[in-house]
């Protein structure tokens, strides 16, 4: 009877074994998801890009966690870009996302950060249209100011600028910069 036993739970331990090696391993299931802010800017909503740009988000594996439509005022646009504000470019940029409406989305993916700042593409869109040409700035960009989409730079700026939108309190959120138009 120990023999029949013996074999019995040697097949079953051989047949587990054989199994587990044939399994996919899921070294995903203990990643930690991040979470970025995306825009898409006037231009992007005024030339109806709005469902390509969620279509690309969806099929890259993002998850849209929340969104609003928001029309800035100038006082929110120049808070929001407030590093900026010292640059040449900062009047003409806080004149053109005060312009029309911004959609605005909190993303959430494993390196969301970096995903979707490899989504969008280079930030001068004419630029993007010849190195990354299925980027969304290379689709639906227009310029280096004009490039419709806003993607954070760090996870800390996606910190601060998720805070700013929703005013939700994002750990780690502080005074840090970004470098994204």
């Amino acid at each position: 009877m120990l023999p029949r036993v013996v074999s019995i739970v040697s097949n079953f331990l051989l047949i587990g074994f054989v199994v587990s090696l044939s399994l996919p391993c899921r070294s995903d299931a203990t990643a930690e998801k991040e979470m970025t802010l995306a825009i898409i800017k006037p231009d992007g909503l005024y030339d109806n890009y709005t469902d390509k740009i969620k279509n690309a988000i969806s099929d890259s594996g993002f998850r849209i966690l929340n969104e609003r439509l928001v029309q800035l005022d100038e006082d929110a646009a120049m808070s929001f870009y407030a590093e900026h504000s010292s640059r040449s470019f900062f009047s003409d940029l806080v004149r053109y996302m005060t312009s029309g409406p911004v959609l605005i989305m909190v993303l959430e993916k494993e390196n969301a950060v970096a995903d979707w700042r490899t989504l969008i593409g280079p930030t001068d869109a004419s630029k993007a249209k010849i190195t990354h040409p299925n980027s969304i700035r290379a689709m639906c960009g227009k310029d280096l100011q004009r490039n419709c989409v806003h993607g954070s730079d760090s996870l800390q700026s996606a910190q601060r600028e998720i805070s700013f939108f929703f005013k939700e309190k994002s750990p780690g959120s502080g005074s840090m910069g970004h470098d994204e138009l």
